[in-house]
């Protein structure tokens, strides 16, 4: 599959309506294997997840997250920039395909591009960095089908089922992510 020939998905504002597929999502383990979340089962209660969906909608913990779409209208996922630095123009890009039936498809690719190409254009960013556990393959190999580039490791950097995992940390530029997909 080439980048061209991405499915197509849309991101949209988070509503409430989102909270019972999030909520579903979060009860997946397998979804949640590489997702910085509780060490407890469920990791959220619905009524947490409804409050962060609300912290989300008023943008009052810091996160610009969209849900994410595909052609049809369906709620797949989400996708987000965090951590976001306004004087030195980068911040941090999360991301969750929560619908296993469209993992591998190239769906969170196109998230991908739709955000970064947001993140670049409306928040001005120069760079978008994000932090995936060393042993998550698939999500590197996406992540640098886009256009991320290694920065390094980040020893121990994780605490996942009582013990410490590495995390690389890989970013793209605004001008390699438009000279990357100069089509748009």
């Amino acid at each position: 599959m080439k980048i061209e020939q991405l499915p197509r998905v849309q991101l949209r504002e988070l509503t409430l309506d989102d909270v019972e597929d999030r909520y579903q999502w979060c009860l997946d383990k397998e979804v949640t294997r590489h997702l910085n979340m509780p060490e407890k089962y469920p990791p959220f209660s619905r009524e947490e997840t409804q409050n962060w969906i609300k912290m989300c909608m008023n943008r009052t913990n810091g996160y610009e997250q969209k849900a994410i779409l595909t052609e049809k209208g369906k709620h797949i996922g989400w996708i987000d920039l965090k951590n976001i630095d306004k004087l030195n123009k980068h911040a941090e890009l999360g991301i969750a395909i929560g619908d296993k039936n469209y993992w591998g498809k190239g769906y969170g690719l196109s998230a991908m591009k739709e955000m970064l190409a947001w993140g670049f254009n409306e928040l001005e960013l120069n760079k978008i960095w994000l932090r995936v556990e060393v042993d998550n393959e698939k999500a590197i190999k996406s992540y640098k089908r886009i256009g991320y580039v290694d920065e390094g490791i980040l020893r121990q950097d994780r605490r996942r089922n009582g013990e410490f995992v590495d995390r690389l940390r890989m970013s793209i530029l605004k001008s390699e992510f438009f000279r990357g997909n100069q089509q748009e």
